[in-house]
């Protein structure tokens, strides 16, 4: 009995830090897939398409300076100072959600980046929670700009698309590292809904929100991620 019970233990034990651990090992190599990516492949696998999906990596320093800031004047703009969650924001979501107006997000790119890696598309309580366990675990064990060129690189931009590098050449036949701030912003602008979204052709309301963000991008400043991707 003793003997199960310690195995139980040391389970246990090792699921807890299996996220911290593997983690660790993404802070320094890329990671070959995501969850998401994983679910996308299975969705077209099950209508009977084609399950290919177009995503190559690509180093932070080999992406355009107004790209890691396109998304975070759109996405969490309090990036630079936070440690994996935004209070605020989360604070209004809760008000919001008790409201009975739906479950608002409040996710910072941290968030997005553990949810892309781990976890599945669906809203739930549960899914919130483990995606908080391991923001947590992501904050400890990542720098920031790792946090940035990671998301970039796994972030859902188009129907089969994934990362910067893919988007930029396919939606502007651009590197990644040679793209406009507005074309910048027009990738970030499609990050809520990449799948009905188009970053070369958008709509009224689309093109609203690409104005939106590169004002956002003008007031925030060139400098303002420097303190996390400058050394």
């Amino acid at each position: 009995m003793k003997g199960v019970l310690r195995w139980g233990l040391a389970l246990i034990v090792l699921a807890a830090l299996a996220p911290g651990l593997l983690l660790l090992a993404f802070r320094f190599v890329d990671p070959p897939t995501t969850a998401f990516m994983t679910h996308a492949r299975q969705q077209f696998a099950d209508q009977g398409q084609a399950s290919t999906l177009y995503q190559h990596w690509v180093p932070i320093e080999n992406i355009a300076a107004c790209m890691p800031l396109a998304v975070v004047a759109s996405e969490d703009q309090t990036f630079p100072d936070h440690h994996g969650f935004a209070w605020n924001a989360i604070e209004k979501a809760l008000a919001a959600n008790a409201r009975g107006k739906g479950m608002r997000g409040a996710s910072t790119l941290t968030q997005q980046t553990a949810k892309n890696l781990f976890l599945w598309p669906a809203r739930s309580y549960i899914r919130k929670g483990i995606e908080a366990y391991v923001t947590v675990w992501m904050t400890l064990v990542w720098p920031k700009s790792r946090v940035l060129e990671v998301y970039l690189n796994v972030a859902q931009f188009g129907p089969r698309v994934f990362g910067v590098d893919q988007a930029a050449r396919r939606f502007f036949n651009r590197a990644p590292g040679t793209l406009t701030p507005r074309q910048c912003a027009s990738l970030a602008a499609v990050l809520p809904a990449p799948t009905a979204y188009d970053a070369a052709h958008p709509s009224g309301h689309v093109a609203s929100r690409i104005d939106w963000i590169q004002g956002q991008m003008r007031n925030l400043g060139a400098a303002y991620l420097d303190s996390v991707l400058k050394p």
